[in-house]
């Protein structure tokens, strides 16, 4: 089965990652990789951070001449910020003479990470818990995503809202989702990556574009949520016999992991929770000796089971916690409320968090798709698939 690891710390060297389980025979490109790393890196609202940093992974095991070899493959990006780093993330040393951080930001990890690992400085949280850490995990999650691309299932996403630029009524881009989802879901990314917030609805890009610079101009930050689709998913994969095991809790949880995360539904979640029974359920039909379905209310899973239709997953971020015009704080070693600091960051990162939930969500699927069909090699798992 397939996992991954993650390394490193955002002003550190770099960030490193091995993933294991990969079947043999995979064409693998850092190519590949590396397009997958740009699409995180854009949004409007992004800081300055990614001024400084165009991300590049390096294959250092794992493949040869374009292969996998079913062995673990360790992928590396570095930090070019490192430079401007290097005395104060030291690896080496006491870092007496360096400036300690004690002005923890609220909704941050930063007070919460102080007190669980024993610190006096928060720089040692604020390095590893930093969204920066989903560069290399969008790395890692883009080999389990070649896979499934091997197999016939693709991942896209857009995104529905930033702060109150919301659509009041889904079927303006429904139709055009449907349309794009006839090729596969890696058609829905394909278009929304054209939009600086990759939204499908250019009024209501020009809404949330116009919502970040206003934010921006108060000194704060803005959230919002974003849509995932998986398509060409085969039915049974996950299972209603065992808690653990159902996909549904799976896919939520990985969405959840990712950083700001505040929120995850599959398919209509929680608007179905105000409806009737008879206005959420999708009826199961016949038509020409086919089994269809008229609606995706359920988001493709039912039991923790994949149905055949498409799965929609939709993840609520909180507005980012580092704030140009601070909260209060407490100073922990003085005891007293203060004025919180202010760390280089992002004024609106939905656009970006929609491209790693596109990743996180792989490896679930691909494991899932293991557990039903194996393989050690793709050569085999095709002839099984067939």
């Amino acid at each position: 089965m397939i996992r991954y690891f993650t390394s490193g710390e955002s002003h550190g060297q770099a960030l490193v990652g091995i993933v294991e389980g990969i079947p043999a025979g995979l064409s693998l490109s850092s190519e590949y990789i590396n397009r997958h790393l740009q699409r995180r890196q854009q949004g409007y609202g992004r800081g300055g951070r990614m001024r400084i940093e165009t991300d590049r992974v390096e294959i250092l095991s794992g493949v040869r001449f374009g292969k996998t070899l079913g062995s673990p493959i360790a992928l590396m990006v570095r930090n070019k910020d490192w430079a401007n780093w290097t005395e104060k993330m030291s690896v080496e040393g006491s870092g007496k003479n360096i400036d300690k951080i004690i002005l923890p930001r609220p909704g941050h990890a930063d007070y919460i990470g102080t007190l669980k690992y024993g610190f006096d400085d928060i720089r040692n949280v604020i390095d590893r818990a930093s969204a920066r850490e989903t560069a290399m995990r969008v790395a890692c999650c883009s080999v389990a995503r070649k896979f499934l691309e091997e197999v016939g299932i693709f991942i896209g996403s857009h995104v529905l809202s930033i702060g109150s630029a919301e659509l009041k009524d889904r079927k303006i881009i429904d139709v055009k989702i449907q349309k794009l989802l006839s090729a596969n879901a890696w058609s829905v990314a394909s278009e929304a990556d054209k939009s600086e917030v990759r939204m499908l609805e250019s009024s209501l890009e020009e809404k949330a574009i116009s919502s970040i610079k206003a934010c921006k101009k108060k000194g704060d930050t803005l959230g919002g949520i974003f849509e995932v689709i998986i398509s060409g998913v085969p039915i049974g994969l996950g299972s209603y016999v065992h808690f653990d095991r159902k996909l549904d809790g799976q896919l939520a949880q990985a969405v959840m992991c990712i950083q700001a995360i505040k929120g995850v539904e599959i398919g209509d979640g929680f608007e179905n929770a105000k409806r009737f029974g008879s206005q959420v359920h999708d009826e199961i039909l016949s038509k020409n000796g086919k089994v269809i379905r008229p609606t995706n209310r359920a988001g493709g899973l039912e039991g923790g089971v994949t149905n055949g239709e498409n799965i929609i997953i939709r993840g609520a971020m909180k507005p980012i916690s580092t704030l140009a015009n601070p909260l209060r704080t407490v100073n922990i070693v003085t005891k007293k409320t203060e004025q919180s600091r202010y760390e280089r960051s992002d004024v609106c990162a939905v656009p970006a968090a929609a491209v790693v939930g596109e990743s996180v969500v792989a490896p679930v699927i691909a494991n899932a798709f293991l557990e039903k069909f194996g393989g050690d090699s793709i050569k085999e798992i095709k002839k099984r698939v067939k």
